[in-house]
């Protein structure tokens, strides 16, 4: 049996991914390999770097000033950078120095469990998936939110974000051998899509109709003997339109971790009785 944890995106909504994995550890649920999307690949790759320590460690980055300083810019210097660049409000730089001082190494072969993400190719049009080589820019690679940060490019290709191709890929796991999954992600596929009031939000609602199609696809081709389980958030659902994608909003950080703890280890003890 092989076991994945599958990490979806969705920017700072990603702390409830941190509570899932305190309770995936209580519970003595170890992966034998981790797949990541987005801001899942920066959780899945501190998981695959220490997997007995990652839910404290992730914890600690996730409620501390790291992840804040990485997009603390003012709205001047995001105003000056976008009228330089013409494509973007942030720089790389900071969150890549952020990887640096958190993984044990520059290389996938660091890390001590398999872990693969993905990323968008612009010239090809289509998901790329990384799995060996620098660790670094692969990761920065499956975050770069389109006009949030600007493409990574890497041996001459570019990249945006991952979700844009595969948001929660539990059929890329699966086809690395997967036989137990446990799918850890934001929020958002429980909560009802609004109808766009706003020109802001037709994008918006049209590229969470797309991430959620893919998803729903993904579990009904599943194979036989394939047993995937998706952890709950316990959270509320998402208000509707543009607050559900307050990629800055850190105000219920600590809240969203200790309620996505709560009903996943309620969750995985009744799975454990059954």
């Amino acid at each position: 049996m092989t076991t994945a944890f599958v990490l979806g995106g969705g920017g700072l909504l990603g702390a409830h991914e941190v509570g899932m994995l305190r309770a995936l550890a209580e519970a003595d649920i170890r992966p034998d390999l981790v797949v990541g999307t987005s801001v899942g690949a920066i959780n899945g790759a501190l998981v695959a770097a220490d997997p007995a320590g990652a839910a404290e460690r992730l914890a600690q980055l996730w409620q501390g000033e790291d992840l804040r300083l990485a997009f603390s810019e003012t709205p001047w210097s995001r105003t000056v950078r976008l009228m330089r660049s013409g494509t973007h409000l942030h720089s790389l730089d900071p969150l890549r120095r952020l990887l640096e001082r958190s993984l044990p190494g520059s290389d996938f072969a660091d890390l001590q469990l398999p872990f693969q993400c993905v990323a968008a190719s612009i010239e090809a049009a289509s998901a790329h998936w990384f799995s060996g080589g620098p660790v670094v820019p692969a990761i920065l690679a499956s975050c770069a939110v389109p006009g949030l940060l600007p493409p990574v490019e890497l041996d001459g290709a570019h990249y945006f974000d991952g979700g844009l191709v595969d948001s929660i890929p539990v059929g890329h796991a699966v086809g690395l051998g997967a036989t137990t999954v446990y799918v850890l992600h934001v929020g958002r596929i429980e909560s009802p899509l609004p109808v766009p009031t706003r020109m802001v939000e037709v994008g918006l609602v049209a590229f969470e109709i797309a991430r959620r199609h893919r998803f729903h696809e993904e579990m009904s081709a599943l194979p036989g003997g394939v047993r995937v389980h998706v952890l709950p958030t316990g959270g509320d659902p998402l208000p509707p339109g543009s607050p559900q994608f307050r990629y800055r909003d850190r105000a219920k950080v600590g809240l969203s971790i200790q309620r996505a703890y709560t009903a996943s280890a309620g969750y995985l003890a009744a799975l454990a009785r059954n």
